[in-house]
């Protein structure tokens, strides 16, 4: 191939990477929004804020919030995965806690009826989303859960889904000797436990979320993009308008794995909920554009 053409051949392939990310990570990677950034108002209006969501943009939402009964802000599963597909929207996830399989040494079911509500919503993720205080004070603490999670993600495998587990700063605390987070990566089957970074609490703690999918390649399925106030770091703000830098830690997307870029934001909506998730929305599709 002459000089010429070679050239002209590089500039369409490279035009192409930054037009359609699928080209980058296999397919056209999910952009949806964690329902809790509207846990004021869904409970309220459940087929009202899908049909706002969809509206602004997204395609994807992650669930949270599952009651007793298999219900969610009042709705059973069946009503929630309806409500979804008029919207044409999907959930690839879900923010479930199995406290008797990983706290009391339980038999599983409760992991078992977790599998099956995902299942019926068509999530591909059980994620973990909290520990509470008294579940986190030592390493040994991390370490029996870390056998937990394995024996959770061998239940979750069964039922053709994927564990994972969200983060907050918590879990980079030092405990003498480590710090939890690393104790979950490394005591745990990284194909039965993906991570769900939430990149807001990586930052806060004081960690960089590149280190870590260096160290970790592949391992982040999904992240949660929020960012921090440049006013207050306690407080988040819509992507782009803070001090998280996105466009460095979006160019290591692939490395790290994700599939799922997942917007949250719990606090400081501008110039409301609907105008902040827009706005979200339109920053994380241009930063896609140039990775």
């Amino acid at each position: 191939m002459k000089r010429r053409e070679f050239l002209k051949h590089s500039a369409v392939l490279s035009a192409g990477f930054v037009a359609m990310p699928q080209l980058v990570f296999g397919k056209t990677p999910g952009i949806g929004l964690q329902l809790y950034t509207l846990r004021d108002i869904i409970s309220k209006d459940v087929p009202g804020v899908l049909s706002q969501i969809a509206k602004a943009g997204y395609g994807e939402v992650e669930m949270y919030g599952l009651a007793g009964g298999n219900t969610f802000f009042g709705k059973t599963v069946k009503e929630i995965a309806t409500l979804l597909k008029a919207n044409n929207l999907s959930s690839p996830s879900g923010h479930y806690m199995p406290d008797k399989f990983l706290f009391e040494n339980g038999n599983g079911d409760d992991v078992k009826n977790l599998c099956e509500v995902a299942n019926e919503l068509g999530n591909r993720y059980i994620i973990i989303p909290w520990l509470s205080a008294d579940k986190r004070k030592t390493i040994d603490q991390y370490k029996i859960l870390a056998e937990r999670l394995n024996k959770a993600g061998e239940i979750c495998k069964k039922a053709n889904l994927q564990l994972a587990y969200h983060n907050h700063d918590f879990e980079f605390t030092d405990l003498g000797g480590g710090n939890g987070y690393d104790v979950l990566l490394n005591n745990t089957d990284k194909d039965l436990m993906k991570m769900e970074m939430d990149l807001y609490w990586v930052v806060k703690a004081g960690y960089d979320p590149i280190e870590l999918f260096n160290a970790h390649p592949g391992r982040f399925h999904l992240w949660h993009v929020k960012d921090m106030s440049k006013t207050d770091k306690t407080q988040n703000t819509e992507i782009c308008n803070g001090m998280l830098d996105f466009k460095k830690i979006f160019k290591s997307a692939k490395l790290a794995g994700v599939k799922h870029f997942i917007v949250e934001q719990e606090t400081n909506y501008a110039p409301d909920y609907f105008g902040s998730i827009t706005t979200s929305n339109k920053e994380v599709k241009k930063l896609l554009r140039k990775i």
